[in-house]
């Protein structure tokens, strides 16, 4: 591993006497030669909207699988929530959302049998009313009774996100959560998102379109071949009031948005 750590810290505008909800110390890993992420440190505190944006195979959804539980790191220390990540990856996972990358729900299971399982092992009250809301705000009402795996790809992208947005987590985590939604559905999540910000809620996004960056997050980092090259808010990344945000992901990265958002469908054809 290089030696040198990258360090995520946070805003001082969103600065807290509170212990982060998110703490990662010399966090790594690696596959025997290969090094998915280079050791990091990173910290998420309430409040904040927090995107790791680069391109695909940068090493985003590592970043986001080690927070959650999914994987075990190679060397450090991982906390969420003040929970060992490590050593308590259910409980991490029962106290927090997540969508991630490319997941559907069960194949044959209905949207409304999906949503109310997973409310009632969220141990939630009136379940009939969550699940009948999300069906309706998603405009999925006319698909309740079509089995998950005869929904399209943006029918089942919806059906993860009422999964995640159904409890309202404190935390949310997503790993590209607009892959396959359409514009409207995409907007309306980005203002639902925003919204829960403000009531208090905190979001960690791994994304390749940077355009997000600056219409959500408070803050953000860019990643590239399992590395941080910067971090920080988006106007801080910018060397001077003229560079774009995309002007700094050329700086940093190399490729071009149009590049990466190019790759990213090519994978996607492929996958299909």
């Amino acid at each position: 591993f290089n030696p040198i750590l990258h360090r995520i810290g946070h805003s001082p505008e969103i600065m807290s006497e509170t212990a982060p909800l998110v703490k990662a110390v010399d966090m790594a890993k690696k596959y025997g030669d290969f090094i998915a992420l280079h050791p990091l440190n990173v910290e998420v505190h309430s409040g904040e909207f927090f995107g790791v944006f680069g391109p695909n195979g940068a090493g985003k959804s590592t970043f986001i699988k080690l927070l959650t539980g999914q994987l075990k790191p190679s060397k450090g220390e991982i906390e969420v929530l003040g929970i060992n990540a490590i050593k308590n990856p259910q409980k991490v996972k029962a106290n927090i959302g997540i969508v991630p990358e490319s997941e559907s729900p069960p194949s044959y299971l209905t949207p409304v049998e999906f949503l109310q399982f997973v409310a009632k092992l969220r141990d939630l009250n009136e379940v009939d009313e969550k699940v009948e809301y999300w069906m309706e705000w998603f405009g999925l009402e006319d698909k309740r009774n079509t089995m998950c795996k005869d929904l399209s790809k943006g029918q089942r992208q919806k059906v993860m996100l009422a999964s995640a947005f159904i409890h309202k987590p404190k935390l949310l985590f997503l790993d590209e959560p607009f892959a396959n939604l359409d514009p409207i559905y995409q907007r309306k999540c980005r203002e639902w998102l925003l919204s829960h910000v403000k009531q208090g809620g905190t979001i960690f996004l791994c994304s390749h379109v940077l355009e997000m960056a600056e219409r959500m997050c408070n803050r953000m980092a860019i990643i590239n071949d399992g590395k941080v090259l910067a971090a920080g808010t988006v106007r801080g990344l910018k060397q001077n009031v003229e560079e774009t945000l995309e002007d700094v992901f050329i700086r940093l990265v190399g490729r071009s948005i149009g590049d990466v958002e190019n790759l990213a469908t090519d994978n996607e054809s492929e996958e299909e």
